[in-house]
C-alpha cells in the first residue's frame, strides 16, 4: 500500500506541475507565434509537457481512487476530494483544448484570461490539499 501512496503522490506532483505550467507556457507560445508566425520551440515544449502530464494524471487518478476505496473506504472527505479533482481534471481538459487550438495557430484568449485561468487551478489545488489534510466530515 505504501508504494501505491508513493506512486500517487509522484504522479500528482507531476500532473499539478503541468496544470500550473501549461497555461503560462501558452502565454509565451502566443507571444513567440506573434513574433515569428511559426510553430517554434515553446509550442513544442508545451505540447510535450501536456502529453507527458496526461499520462501522470491518469495514473494519479487511478491510484487515488484505489486509495480512496482500499485505504479510506470512501470516507466522506474523499468525496470532496474526488469532486475537486474532477473540477481540476475539467480545467486540465480545457487547457488541452487551448493547446490543440494553439497548435493550429489559433490564440483566441488574451494574456489576462490565461493568467486568471492559471490561478483558478492554484485555488483548486489548495482546496484539494485542504480536504486531504483536514479530512472534513470524518
Amino acid at each position: 500500500m505504501d508504494w501505491i501512496i508513493v506512486i500517487h503522490i509522484l504522479c500528482v506532483m507531476g500532473w499539478v506541475t503541468s496544470v500550473f505550467a501549461v497555461p503560462r507556457a501558452l502565454i509565451y507560445w502566443k507571444r513567440e507565434y506573434a513574433k515569428t508566425g511559426e510553430f517554434g520551440p515553446t509550442g513544442d515544449l508545451t505540447i510535450r509537457l501536456y502529453r507527458f502530464s496526461a499520462m501522470l494524471a491518469v495514473i494519479g487518478v487511478i491510484t487515488g481512487l484505489y486509495l480512496a476505496w482500499a485505504l479510506w473506504g470512501f470516507a466522506p472527505w474523499t468525496h470532496i476530494k474526488i469532486a475537486l479533482v474532477t473540477v481540476l481534471a475539467v480545467h486540465y481538459v480545457w487547457t488541452g483544448r487551448l493547446v490543440l487550438r494553439a497548435r493550429r495557430g489559433e490564440f483566441r484568449e488574451g494574456d489576462l484570461f490565461l493568467r486568471i485561468f492559471n490561478e483558478v487551478s492554484v485555488f483548486l489545488v489548495i482546496a484539494i490539499l485542504w480536504a486531504v489534510v483536514f479530512k472534513p466530515f470524518t
